[in-house]
């Protein structure tokens, strides 16, 4: 009987967690199995899907407090790209990426809201997609998280409590802020007091005179406006009538600034849910300016 064979030492396996693996977020290492980033919780998946390309993909970030509609957003901006024949086209690199899209139009067909964001990183959704444009002859790599507003509230209170987010925000080309507009509506100014504090946030962020936020892109994209037409004919003076401290501010201290309205529920109704408390519920599906902030960021990042 012939006894001899090979057998791979412990020794050569553990060579191969010798060389730590930076994630693409952060930059901190990780073992080559990693799944999730060890000191972001992003998924590494976006890694080493980005080293396989020549030109690393740009980060676009989507931020707002909670509760102001950024994940029914970002996912019904997905379906609409991925659908329409049009000249701007979105496709999904990995399964992960199409978790937002999927579970957001579910519930909007059951004629309910997404769940609400976790606050944990690693429950997020991720997205990374390519832009396909006419006029372009190569595709624009894309990332975009969608983060927890409870999570950002956070991190902007108290710095480097979500590290994941201190490093999105530093390392986005573009960013989309979102405000309910009916709030604003009802006369409530805590939206403009939070984006105030949010975009004096990005100031302190990079210290950079030719790269910081000030000549960064910002989109700042009302809410909810069907549920207030005047923001749908004129945005920047629903900003300057509802949100004087806001505008002031991207008056004063950003460049490339621009203001929209966006809705996706034609109407809603509150319904009672069965712990008792009242909920909104959508009656039917609309979208109106979901897509234009998103194309005017892109041509203000690759222009």
């Amino acid at each position: 009987m012939n006894r001899e064979g090979q057998v791979t030492l412990d020794s050569y396996r553990l060579a191969q967690y010798a060389v730590q693996v930076p994630c693409y977020i952060c930059s901190g290492p990780n073992t080559f199995d990693a799944e999730l980033c060890r000191n972001c919780s992003a998924p590494m998946a976006l890694t080493y899907q980005a080293e396989t390309q020549k030109v690393h993909p740009r980060i676009l970030s989507c931020i707002g407090t909670s509760g102001v509609g950024k994940t029914v957003f970002l996912g019904m901006l997905m379906d609409m790209l991925s659908r329409q024949p049009d000249d701007m086209r979105l496709l999904a690199r990995g399964a992960f990426s199409i978790t937002l899209q999927q579970h957001t139009v579910a519930a909007l067909a059951r004629c309910e809201f997404p769940d609400k964001t976790p606050n944990e990183p690693e429950r997020w959704n991720w997205v990374h997609c390519q832009i396909h444009q006419t006029r372009r002859r190569k595709p624009i790599e894309l990332i975009m998280p969608d983060m927890a507003g409870e999570a950002l509230i956070e991190e902007v209170d108290h710095p480097d409590t979500f590290p994941v987010i201190r490093s999105l925000l530093t390392k986005s080309a573009g960013v989309m802020i979102l405000i309910d507009a009916s709030t604003l509506s009802g006369g409530t100014s805590d939206q403009d007091y939070f984006t105030m504090k949010l975009l004096s946030y990005l100031l302190e962020l990079v210290d950079d005179p030719k790269h910081g936020w000030h000549q960064r892109p910002v989109s700042l994209v009302f809410t909810k406006a069907d549920e207030s037409e005047s923001c749908f004919e004129n945005p920047l003076e629903f900003a300057q009538a509802h949100t004087p401290g806001m505008w002031r501010h991207c008056e004063e201290r950003f460049q490339k600034h621009k203001y929209f309205a966006a809705g996706v529920a034609g109407a809603c109704a509150n319904v009672r849910r069965s712990d008792g408390k009242l909920g909104r519920v959508p009656l039917r599906i609309e979208p109106r300016g979901i897509v234009e902030p998103f194309r005017w960021l892109i041509e203000q990042v690759w222009s």
